[in-house]
């Protein structure tokens, strides 16, 4: 019994969510699977392209202190979405999806990739507006070794 007021509980509180909220966790949760799945058949530049197409509203890259708000509740929504579809997320596909869903906004963010090679290789993807680094540990820069330039 003890589960089911879990799931009242969770459910009431994604309902108290303003309807923006509650469509970004949607399109996130569906966007992981489909970006996984291109990913998977066409691979990293292709997948990143077609997305970037998919866009339609203008990217502004001017920065904006009333977008960074928007940008935060984005980042939370796409892991919200990430921790209820676990099997479909990794750091590559929670970036490309939280990127996108900033560009579908007009939003410019920059998806970062770094590496890591103490031991063995690693390499880790993350999204940042403004140098801020959303979906990640603030110190994301100090443990992996950062392309210079967005990819």
């Amino acid at each position: 019994m003890v589960w089911l007021k879990l799931l009242v509980r969770k459910w009431y509180t994604f309902w108290r969510l303003e309807w923006r909220s509650r469509w970004l966790f949607f399109q996130a949760l569906w966007l992981l699977p489909v970006v996984a799945l291109s990913l998977r058949i066409w691979g990293f530049r292709r997948t990143q392209t077609t997305l970037a197409r998919l866009v339609t509203a203008p990217v502004m890259p001017s920065p904006s202190t009333n977008q960074l708000p928007q940008v935060k509740n984005t980042a939370r929504m796409v892991g919200l979405a990430v921790r209820y579809s676990p099997p479909w997320a990794n750091c590559l596909k929670k970036s490309l999806v939280l990127w996108w869903l900033l560009r579908r906004q007009g939003i410019d963010s920059e998806l970062r990739i770094g590496v890591q090679c103490a031991g063995n290789f690693q390499a880790h993807a993350w999204v940042e507006y403004e140098k801020v680094v959303l979906n990640d540990r603030w110190d994301v820069r100090d443990r992996f070794a950062v392309f210079e330039r967005s990819i």
